[in-house]
């Protein structure tokens, strides 16, 4: 039986997408109209190319918060264990679900589920907004019996990750108002106030304190060249962005970004804190440990982690421990490695790295507090002495000036 895409309008006017199986085309649109469903584009899948090129274009662009991710993994498994059949579950979602994207998402869901694929299958379909790890997982939940279990699981994951992203988010928010506030001062002082000002000094035509050429001069190329500025910086981000993406750059960013003085154990503890907790969700989900470090190492957030857990996992293929080659790595701290080896030998690996990464998401929160601490002094006394150096530059002529009519 043929397999027909469609993008339609639901009984409350959101826009959803799907497959349905039908002889023809006209039935396809009777099949959904029974439904409640009011086709908009309707084609068979394969076969007309612009309507399949628009539906994956529509997947790419559509992205949930993982705010939303966790609590629809938390409803959905509360209705699981409520004993709701999975299509009804789904559909009571999509008719108490507020954010738009999310609701034509699970909408979708919902149908190819209905039309016989598996949870796992329909939500691979949204690679932006439920990631690998997620996708195992419920696949790992499904193959197990379990998918109550393993969405609760999910749900506590995510909700871990946001609040910890919105604890680092909330520490740096006011030194990195502070930062961009101060510089676009300093860049309207240097680029409109400052020529007022010093215009007297050139217009004497004598010689200047060399405080005082540098502050024309800079002033001087800001206003006549501020674009250039902008497109350099502009540039110059593109550049590192598209250096990133490569592997040997990536590796290199990566590497440097261990190495940065206070910065570099903050993003260690992030990637270990990331590590632990993504594998002790998935060994807790009885996912097979080769597939999971697979997964670990697409998420850990960091090429030199990637690669330690990349040659762990082909060890643990010949037969080896995962502790050796995370040892010899050199990058994970003794102290988990320690924790790891004794969930290994007794067996209770999962508990040993949700321990983990309790403790280093303590420790994230400790670096970024203080880092914190140390930023806003550090900005104010960067910004004090930038200002005491245009007043000692506009100064210093008018101190001249006074000697000479005396």
């Amino acid at each position: 039986m043929p397999v027909f895409e469609y993008k339609a309008l639901d009984s409350s006017g959101e826009v959803i997408q799907g497959v349905i199986d039908a002889d023809d085309p006209r039935e396809a649109r009777s099949r959904l109209r029974r439904r409640g469903i009011y086709p908009t584009e309707l084609g068979q899948e394969g076969a007309p190319a612009a309507v399949s090129r628009e539906v994956d274009l529509g997947r790419i662009w559509q992205t949930i918060s993982k705010r939303e991710i966790a609590v629809f993994t938390r409803q959905l498994a509360t209705l699981l264990e409520a004993g709701l059949p999975l299509v009804d579950s789904l559909s009571s979602l999509v008719e108490q679900i507020g954010d738009r994207t999310l609701k034509g998402v699970v909408a979708d869901v919902r149908e190819r589920v209905r039309e016989g694929s598996s949870l796992s299958e329909a939500l691979s379909k949204y690679p932006k907004s439920f990631s690998s790890l997620y996708v195992n997982m419920v696949k790992a939940g499904e193959g197990s019996g379990a998918l109550e279990k393993i969405l609760r699981r999910l749900a506590d994951y995510a909700e871990d990750e946001v609040r910890l992203r919105s604890r680092v988010r909330a520490a740096l928010s006011y030194p990195l108002l502070m930062v961009f506030i101060g510089l676009g001062v300093l860049f309207f002082l240097f680029s409109f106030v400052i020529p007022m000002v010093t215009r007297i000094f050139t217009e004497m035509k004598r010689a200047l304190p060399l405080p005082t050429m540098v502050l024309i001069s800079t002033s001087d190329f800001l206003k006549s060249f501020w674009w250039v500025v902008l497109l350099g910086i502009g540039g110059l981000l593109l550049g590192v962005r598209a250096l990133k993406r490569t592997e040997a750059g990536g590796l290199i960013f990566d590497r440097l970004k261990l190495r940065i003085p206070l910065l570099g154990n903050l993003f260690r503890d992030m990637a270990v804190a990331r590590f632990s907790r993504t594998l002790g969700t998935l060994v807790g989900s009885e996912a097979p440990i080769l597939s999971s470090l697979d997964i670990v190492k697409n998420v850990v957030g960091n090429s030199v982690f990637s690669r330690a857990i990349e040659v762990a996992r082909d060890e643990i293929g010949e037969g080896g421990n995962i502790t050796n080659p995370l040892r010899r790595s050199r990058i994970f701290p003794p102290m988990v490695i320690r924790m790891i080896s004794v969930g290994e030998e007794s067996g209770n690996l999962e508990g040993m790295l949700v321990k983990v990464a309790e403790t280093y998401d303590d420790e994230i929160q400790t670096r970024v507090s203080a880092l914190t601490s140390l930023l806003e002094p550090l900005i104010i006394l960067i910004m004090g002495l930038v200002v005491g150096f245009v007043v000692l530059a506009v100064l210093l002529p008018i101190f001249e000036m006074n000697q000479m009519i005396r």
